[in-house]
């Protein structure tokens, strides 16, 4: 029970929940584009998401200067049924619809140039 107790514990902070369920919906992003997407500044998604990816929600990969995460696999029933659940039952959640509607808006005019360089365009 100590895994899955860590786990919610990391999902408690409100900023950590709307990171997994972004990533669940969305998929594997750079972090300049989920700090645009949550409307908080680089240091702090990337606080939440380093508590994230010490709990195992989260894998990171590098390119060049900088870091893309998605959501980890599944290790249990339980964290394949709350990646399912992140991913389907906040789709209508007023902050998740926020953050997807930030998220289109900057998709299009790359909030990133040297990220979007690198990696060909918005991940």
């Amino acid at each position: 029970m100590d895994i899955e107790a860590d786990l919610f514990k990391a999902l408690s902070h409100p900023i950590r929940l709307r990171l997994a369920v972004f990533l669940a919906m969305h998929g594997e992003t750079c972090v300049c584009h989920l700090a645009e997407a949550m409307g908080e500044p680089d240091f702090k998604i990337s606080r939440h998401l380093a508590v994230m990816r010490s709990a195992g929600i989260v894998t990171a990969r590098r390119q060049d200067t900088w870091m893309y995460y998605r959501p980890a696999e599944a290790r249990s029933d339980i964290e394949g049924c709350l990646q399912n659940c992140l991913r389907n039952c906040f789709v209508t959640h007023p902050a998740v619809c926020d953050d997807l509607k930030r998220f289109e808006r900057i998709a299009g005019k790359a909030p990133c140039p040297e990220c979007d360089a690198a990696d060909g365009g918005i991940v």
